[in-house]
């Protein structure tokens, strides 16, 4: 009885059946490309002595995926434009399943990397397109509980990522990682050719050559640069970091100019002129620079200074995953109810207090409380993530939905590398500043452990005041009300 109801709840939500089925298909292909994501981390070290290559190369493992998905996503508005829902699922879930089994044999670093590379492609493109399908099928007033349901697929699976990655990698080959996920690739592509329908409506945009160049050097610019010097590639001063970020702010300085003048925009940045819209798109930057501080800076520290292994680090983070994907449709139907602010509001109080308790973590702090506060923060983000982007979204026009998407997922991206990178060097020079009153390298190892409490103390502290900041934000926030139809039609995205 109960999952009778539950269906009917769900059928409900979706509009029928068949769309309850498209939606459900096209989730399980994001939740294998976004825990691929987190997948290869732990596994790096494997990898580099299997096939014989440095740190610095492999982490163009990590920073190529995110280089070619902060570069693609942009374009997305135009492709979910130009192509029907099908053929673009079936073309992404393509992509990432040729990729995973071009890793899963590659014998060498180039092989691999080009897998990457293809799985990035695939990924990039499955959730803006996930998003857009749920807002053409659902209802305005039910687009919390669909939201909250996709909600579980993007929090939960990059937090099982790490312990599973770690309990694979224990037992097996990193090539399981990527033979594991084949055969769910495979039968998502099966399962989609047979019976997944097209929902959005397709028109034929013209693409602006200009635009595309300009978009792929600003943004891909932006992330190379900063995701450099956030694995340390380079210091801030040097031309690996430095180079990347000047082409990438003048490229975007003039994608911006060049959007604003166009009839038929790459990216309609018109969505800006909405206030909800915009100042979501702000909290929901600030959020996700708070959550990569978490869970870059915690793992060092659990391994560097109170000496835990990769697979316990990694299991620090799975109970705020479970929290998360238990939480996101709860968050989903009160935010259905209740509308955006007070989910935000305090969702934003957990993480801050949580930021705080970080950041003045010591060796004494117990594996337990770790985890407890780890738990909080992911509970707190998953209060006014879905809630905040879903709200966001509901201000614009139907024709602006593509664009909104594509907005939001390339900042977050963008305030991911660039939290990242700003973070690591904070905490860094903060545990350099400490170690020189001490003799620098030649310090003791109980001096090493408390200069780098230092960086992070200083670390957090700045992600705690970022989140402040959304805190105070979020005091403005209004639901959503989407313009009339004779509104958007006639004029357009005109300005609240």
């Amino acid at each position: 009885m109960k999952n009778q109801q539950e269906e009917k709840h769900n059928e409900g939500t979706f509009g029928s059946k068949s769309n309850f089925l498209v939606v459900m298909v096209m989730i399980l292909g994001v939740f294998v490309a976004i825990l691929n994501e987190t997948l290869l981390n732990v596994a790096l070290s494997k990898i580099m002595d299997d096939i014989g290559i440095s740190p610095s190369t492999a982490q163009w493992l990590a920073t190529g995926y995110l280089l070619v998905i902060g570069v693609l996503i942009p374009v997305t508005a135009f492709l979910i434009q130009r192509f029907t829902t099908r053929a673009l699922f079936l073309s992404a879930m393509g992509l990432f399943t040729l990729g995973t089994l071009a890793a899963a044999l590659a014998p060498g670093f180039e092989l691999l990397l080009i897998g990457r590379v293809l799985q990035a492609s695939g990924t990039g493109l499955l959730f803006p397109l996930l998003t857009n399908v749920v807002l053409s099928v659902v209802a305005i007033e039910k687009r919390g509980s669909a939201m909250g349901t996709i909600g579980i697929v993007i929090t939960f699976a990059p937090a099982i990522g790490p312990t599973l990655s770690g309990i694979i990698v224990e037992h097996f080959s990193w090539r399981a990682l990527f033979y594991g996920v084949l055969p769910i690739a495979l039968f998502v592509i099966a399962f989609a050719y047979f019976r997944l329908k097209n929902v959005t409506e397709t028109s034929r945009p013209r693409v602006d050559v200009l635009s595309l160049l300009l978009s792929t050097c600003g943004f891909g610019g932006i992330v190379f640069g900063f995701s450099s010097a956030g694995e340390g590639h380079g210091g801030w001063g040097s031309n690996e970091v430095l180079v990347p970020i000047t082409i990438g702010v003048i490229s975007l300085i003039l994608f911006i100019w060049r959007q604003l003048r166009l009839d038929e925009p790459l990216l309609d940045l018109r969505a800006f002129t909405y206030k909800v819209f915009r100042m979501s798109t702000i909290i929901m930057m600030i959020v996700m620079m708070a959550m990569f501080s978490a869970m870059m800076l915690l793992p060092i520290f659990l391994q560097n200074a109170l000496g835990y292994s990769p697979f316990h680090a990694g299991l620090i983070m799975l109970p705020g995953g479970i929290v998360m994907g238990i939480m996101s449709p709860i968050t989903g139907r009160l935010f259905d109810r209740f509308g955006a602010k007070w989910l935000a509001l305090i969702g934003l109080g957990l993480v801050g207090n949580t930021l705080w308790q970080f950041a003045f973590i010591t060796v004494s702090t117990s594996y337990l409380t770790i985890m407890v506060w780890n738990t909080l923060l992911m509970l707190g983000i998953s209060m006014l993530m879905m809630p905040v982007m879903t709200n966001a979204l509901n201000e614009l026009p139907p024709k602006l939905y593509p664009h909104g998407t594509a907005i939001i997922s390339t900042l977050q991206q963008v305030a991911g590398a660039v939290g990242t990178a700003l973070l690591v060097t904070i905490m860094t020079n903060g545990t350099s500043k400490y170690l020189a009153q001490f003799g620098g390298a030649e310090a003791e190892p109980a001096q090493k452990v408390l200069a780098m409490m230092a960086g992070m103390k200083s670390a957090f502290l700045l992600a705690f005041a970022l989140v402040v900041l959304a805190w105070i934000i979020s005091m403005f926030l209004k639901r959503a009300v989407p313009p009339k139809k004779e509104e958007w039609e006639g004029q357009g995205a005109s300005a609240h």
